[in-house]
């Protein structure tokens, strides 16, 4: 079990995160979603014990990991935004490496590795240096070194942020795959990264946890309030300076867009909410929707 307990971050007297509380159990995937510069990676920072928060604990099976941080670290799996790789060692000597650190047994190491390479499709590209990796390759090896030990959490930090759609599809796919038994937390700011595989999601606004629910009930929160229409051009590049916008296609018959708010503020009628349109509303009239914390 993991446990945020009222967390506090300052930088230079500015509030980054305020009372932010949650609980998790493991084989739950948690997605921690909010717009960049809303708190997610501090929060992130505080859970894994890579910043001490200023008020507030994270417990860990009960336990504070800042009291026992070495212990904890040893099952915890994390991949922060940018990994820290050696561009010089190809992908089988970084994971040789990390697995040497993490004291996994030499007969263990190589099944473990090779597993691995297989598993992120590395396994052509295991004698390449990572300097020659893609973006996509190194943000899959990021993840290989997290999982090296079989931890019992993951925390991933913003892990498709540049990454191609199929890159994304293919990372989220693997996410799915290791979450069985697992405790996940997936930090990002893009919506379909969790919308598939979360079984929890919490949304972050300017430091502040707005909520935290599963997909179906913050669905439920928008459930009258998304909206979709068909018009022209024109009155597409007006309207999206005042909507709330959550998807826009062209068509031959005109702009057709669909947006969030308490009532329709255009001729339309009303849609079915996807997870985006729940995310837009509960960001932007989320005072009106969510009972106070």
């Amino acid at each position: 079990m993991l446990a945020a307990k009222g967390l506090y971050k300052f930088y230079s007297s500015v509030p980054a995160v305020q009372d932010v509380s949650f609980t998790l159990e493991p084989g739950q995937v948690l997605g921690y979603l909010g717009p960049n510069g809303s708190g997610k990676s501090t929060t992130v920072k505080m859970l894994t014990g890579l910043l001490e928060p200023n008020q507030g604990q994270v417990l860990h099976d009960g336990r504070d990991i800042h009291k026992n941080l070495i212990e904890f670290r040893k099952r915890l799996g994390y991949v922060p935004e940018e990994p820290n790789l050696y561009p010089y060692l190809s992908g089988g000597e970084y994971l040789d490496m990390v697995a040497t650190l993490r004291a996994i047994p030499e007969p263990r190491k190589k099944t473990r590795i090779d597993s691995l390479m297989e598993l992120f499709s590395l396994a052509p590209h295991q004698h390449v240096t990572i300097g020659s990796y893609s973006k996509g390759m190194r943000q899959r090896i990021g993840l290989a070194q997290a999982l090296i030990n079989d931890p019992e959490l993951v925390i991933v930090d913003e892990p498709t942020a540049g990454l191609d759609p199929e890159e994304r599809v293919r990372f989220r796919n693997v996410l799915s795959e290791i979450g069985f038994g697992k405790l996940v937390i997936l930090s990002t700011h893009i919506v379909s990264d969790v919308e598939s595989i979360a079984t929890e999601i919490a949304l972050m606004k300017n430091g502040s946890l707005l909520t935290m629910a599963t997909p179906e009930t913050l669905l439920r929160k928008c459930d009258g309030h998304v909206w979709q229409s068909v018009v022209a051009s024109e009155q597409f590049d007006q309207l999206r300076t005042t909507l709330k916008i959550s998807s826009a296609v062209r068509k031959p018959d005109g702009v057709h867009i669909r947006f969030v708010g308490p009532a329709a503020a255009i001729a339309a009628e009303q849609a079915e909410p996807e997870l985006e349109d729940a995310f837009l509303y509960l960001m932007n009239f989320g005072n009106a929707a969510l009972p106070p914390r």
